[in-house]
């Protein structure tokens, strides 16, 4: 370039930095090259950044070299997002942009600020295979590698292939990659557990406090072996034993508004019987429309389904849950003159209450009691999983109440929710969650009666997406510098809970427990 010609000292940089990418040089030459540009380092930075990014690989790989007496080791990050589109990825889009919120949330918490700029434009699709949440030349170009697939269940998937040795492992809500103790104890080389979106349930958070450590005591290993085996699987068990903790983080409150959203949503398709009215609204192949009955006619039937549609106006609404998640949804439902109910572990401002006109319940059960329609916003933990069973559902729910669930497909029993809706206890189920995720083709839920369910995709907006994928750069950032990463980001750090993740499961550890050691992630006194 010209601007090398024009700077004397420029050009013995550039010509030292064509020598070392074009020659096998011997060390004694290659020593003289590097005090020639070690020497010329000193007097021109910029134009040495410029070659770094210009030269040849290596090049590039030898400079780094001498600009750091300890090299920086290159990182292997593995992410598991959704397929592509079928048809293929997008070359347009719906909309030639998203919607730009303020700087920060709702609560105050500022929107992911990554330091580098990112390659892609908001909006993009980034959460499939392809869209690689934007990450690959931002990894790339620092000598990182990514590896990003969809086949993410079983022992012969391409993400437990990758496992092994991974640094960093970025998975989704959506298409979550379960990280259970197994597959933690084979994660060598595991430092950090990305959760792109929010709520990390997929991963064992007991297990990642100490990798290699069950319940306080080492793996127990099957007996029958030498003591040469012995000896070697003690070696590893001390290892393991010694691995620094696991930290895990996800981007808190980055799609919590679209979940907020779609639970809006679900809460009024279901009331108005929209799912029904849809699909009687749509022409068959046969030119005929299908009843709510399975009979078939060319006409509207609106009896059909105004049998069971209802306003939601007046109706007394709760959540169990009042999170970012829960509160932004109480604030949405106000406006449709609805009686707000709440549960939570953490009772809200004196302040709030009065605002939105709040009545707050102790348990789970009273509000049940309470309420038209049930929306769960909450984290998934032993003490939520399978929550609305069968005695919640029968004994405590209103005959005729409406179950909303965009939190987990555990918190609810599955066929105790079939059960509820085929003989009329429940109106209405809707919900985005299932387990396992994807569902298989024979799951009950894509089956069962006056259902609206969705894909897990309510926190997967392209909106959404933008905001994700820019807080996983920014934890990345963060981890790479060795810099902190933010605390509302951390859900375990340091072999404890932290950040969010000591407000959202903090529950969990007021409940009886056999393992003392689940109390020790969480710093919490019992």
């Amino acid at each position: 370039p010209r601007r090398i010609k024009s700077n004397r000292c420029s050009k013995s940089i550039f010509m030292s930095l064509i020598s070392l990418a074009s020659v096998k040089m011997a060390s004694s030459s290659f020593s003289s090259v590097v005090a020639r540009l070690n020497g010329l380092m000193t007097t021109t930075t910029t134009a040495t950044t410029h070659f770094l990014k210009k030269a040849p690989a290596v090049a590039t790989t030898s400079c780094m070299m001498m600009m750091s007496s300890t090299p920086r080791r290159s990182i292997k990050v593995l992410a598991a997002l959704y397929p592509d589109p079928l048809c293929g990825y997008p070359p347009e889009y719906a909309r030639t942009n998203v919607p730009t919120i303020k700087d920060t949330y709702a609560d105050g918490t500022r929107l992911p600020t990554p330091k580098s700029k990112p390659e892609y434009t908001p909006g993009e699709l980034l959460g499939c295979v392809s869209g690689e949440l934007g990450l690959r030349s931002f990894l790339e170009k620092q000598g990182h590698t990514l590896v990003v697939t969809s086949d993410k269940d079983g022992e012969e998937s391409e993400f437990e292939k990758h496992l092994h040795d991974a640094d960093v492992v970025i998975s989704q809500p959506f298409w979550p990659a379960y990280l259970d103790e197994a597959r933690l104890a084979k994660a060598k080389k595991l430092q950090l557990v990305i959760t792109a979106g929010v709520g990390s349930d997929h991963v064992d958070l007991k297990a990642c406090k100490s990798p290699g450590v069950q319940s306080g005591r080492l793996r127990v290993h099957s007996s029958g072996t030498t003591s040469k085996e012995e000896e070697e699987k003690k070696t590893q068990q001390n290892s393991d034993k010694n691995k620094p903790p696991i930290t895990v983080a996800e981007v808190s409150f980055c799609n919590s508004i679209s979940v907020a959203e779609h639970v809006v949503m679900l809460v009024l398709v279901s009331v108005r019987n929209f799912v029904n009215s849809h699909e009687m609204a749509r022409v068959t192949s046969n030119g005929t429309q299908k009843s709510m009955c399975g009979a078939y006619d060319d006409g509207w039937n609106i009896a059909d389904l105004v049998q069971r549609a209802y306003d939601l106006e007046g109706m007394h609404v709760g959540t169990v849950g009042a999170g970012r998640i829960g509160l932004a949804v109480l604030r949405r439902l106000k406006p449709f003159d609805v009686t707000l109910h709440y549960t939570d572990f953490h009772r809200l401002d004196k302040s709030v209450e009065q605002e939105l006109n709040l009545t707050f319940h102790e348990t789970p059960q009273e509000l049940a009691q309470a309420c038209d329609v049930i929306t769960i916003n909450c984290p998934l933990h032993s003490g939520t999983e399978k929550l609305f069973d069968d005695d919640m559902i029968r004994n405590h729910m209103r005959r005729g109440a409406y179950l909303i669930n965009t939190a987990r497909g555990l918190i609810v029993d599955r066929d105790a929710v079939v059960r509820a809706l085929n003989d009329g206890h429940l109106s209405g189920y809707g919900g985005d969650v299932w387990f396992p995720q994807p569902a298989p083709l024979d799951h009950p839920w894509r089956t069962m009666p006056w259902s609206a369910m969705t894909p897990h995709m309510s926190g997967s907006t392209l909106s959404a997406q933008a905001r994700y994928a820019a807080g996983v750069r920014e934890i990345l950032e963060c981890f790479l510098a060795k810099k902190p990463i933010r605390d509302e980001y951390l859900i375990v750090h340091g072999g404890r809970l932290a950040g969010a993740g000591r407000h959202s499961y903090i529950q969990d550890c007021h409940r009886k427990v056999e393992d003392e050691e689940w109390e020790e992630i969480h710093g919490i006194p019992a």
